[in-house]
């Protein structure tokens, strides 16, 4: 089973380099998965109180890892969150405060813990470099670590020249020591837990090389890297990024809805390679929802199966359930009324609103041409009419064509709010105060 770990990885195209021992008696990484479990660890930046989509790919490989029989470790950078990796950022991050980064800590220790299982006989475990990096002296560092690299070798890497060619900024020395802090971790989960592997992004790769180096020089012991390609979107726009911002993990940020529609929207040129990088499903599978996106691609079978595999690996069955009945209501003409306030409520989170004083209703003020008007889904009360007299306005999902029809207690929704909607995907919600 251990062996088979890095031939699911590179079927589902989540191999992007690996760092393997130059020498001579030391093995590759697949000889040495083959001799049996191995200790694995990838970092997380602390840098919100939440991760977000795109730091899933690096948790689900820790998932894997775990899956196949080895041991994972997942560091939270509370020590290097302090100093900020410079690796292919446009600017400088800006400094956390101790407070920030202690909140930032305990959320992303609260959701790594939702996906690894920290009990049995390859337990996984969380662990903050601040712990470590913390009691280092700086003498000592500089002696001990900062001697075996060289900082010609660490200008020429891609992700320091981007920066250090720019026009309007540079790099810090803090900035220019995260290699190091780095390089420092993998030595000491390396000393304490027996840890070998680092796993990563791409945008990774020098500082993994940096660590196996590291230890090849201080404890003449071998070490393996292995990085995975980063996130893309085949259109050249940001992957984890809705209209609203980042898809986060946590519930709070991103509601479940919300997330499962950033994955229901997934182009057809992604869908399948999403497939292979943020689900387990069996690779027969995900060849047979590939087919269905070149025969039927209008029915987004392949969407749909990731949109509910990746809602319930982070937010659980019941959250994707209350997603799936909250999009048929808004996509597919289902009644609003099976949808739990809550539901309502996160389905119609993003629409537009505007209010009328629950006294109001039965009276000509709710007039429902009125109330269009009012909501700005018609320029004039005059327009109203006619788009109701077309069967253009729906409330609650009905359409509706009586030009007196007037707003009621009986339309009112749990949660207090009547849906408006004009033709087949303009929204808007009446809150009844």
């Amino acid at each position: 089973m251990s062996a088979d770990l890095l031939k699911d990885l590179e079927a589902r195209g989540l191999v992007h380099r690996i760092a393997e021992p130059s020498h001579a008696g030391w093995p590759g990484l697949a000889e040495r998965l083959a001799q049996g479990p191995i200790t694995a660890y990838i970092g997380f930046d602390p840098t919100a109180a939440s991760l977000h989509v795109g730091s899933l790919l690096q948790i689900l490989n820790l998932v894997r890892l775990q899956r196949a029989g080895h041991r994972p470790i997942a560091l939270v950078g509370g020590g290097t969150g302090l100093i900020g990796d410079p690796s292919f950022k446009a600017s400088e991050r800006s400094m956390l405060s101790k407070d920030q980064l202690a909140a930032n800590l305990a959320g992303i220790r609260a959701q790594l813990e939702r996906f690894l299982d920290f009990s049995g006989s390859n337990a996984a475990l969380m662990l903050d470099n601040a712990s470590w990096l913390g009691e280092f002296r700086l003498l000592d560092f500089l002696r001990d670590v900062g001697k075996h690299f060289s900082v010609n070798q660490m200008v020429s890497r891609d992700a320091v020249k981007l920066r250090l060619e720019g026009r309007d900024h540079g790099i810090s020395y803090t900035e220019f020591s995260y290699a190091l802090l780095q390089a420092w971790d993998f030595v000491h989960l390396h000393d304490a837990h027996g840890c070998e592997l680092q796993m990563g992004g791409s945008d990774q790769w020098g500082n993994i090389v940096d660590g196996v180096d590291l230890i090849r020089r201080l404890r003449q012991k071998p070490a393996w890297g292995l990085t995975a390609p980063l996130v893309t979107k085949s259109d050249g726009s940001k992957f984890g990024k809705s209209e609203t911002g980042n898809v986060w993990l946590d519930a709070a940020l991103t509601r479940p809805f919300a997330f499962y529609q950033f994955w229901l929207n997934t182009d057809d040129a992604d869908v399948v390679r999403y497939l292979h990088s943020f689900t387990f499903l069996e690779l027969a599978r995900i060849a047979e929802l590939a087919a269905a996106v070149e025969r039927e691609p209008a029915r987004r079978e392949a969407q749909r199966v990731l949109a509910a595999e990746v809602t319930t690996l982070v937010h659980g069955e019941s959250a994707t359930a209350s997603a799936r009945r909250a999009s048929a209501v808004l996509f597919e003409g289902a009644d609003l009324r099976t949808l739990s306030a809550g539901e309502l409520q996160d389905a119609f989170a993003d629409a537009p609103r505007s209010s009328l004083a629950r006294e109001a209703l039965g009276t000509p003020q709710a007039q429902l041409v009125a109330v269009v008007a009012a909501a700005g889904l018609e320029p004039s009360k005059g327009r109203a009419r006619q788009a109701v007299e077309q069967g253009s306005i729906a409330v609650n999902g009905h359409a509706e064509k009586a030009v007196d029809r007037v707003l009621g207690s009986a339309d009112v929704l749990p949660g207090g709010f009547v849906v408006l909607r004009r033709g087949k995907k303009t929204y808007h919600v009446v809150a009844v105060a």
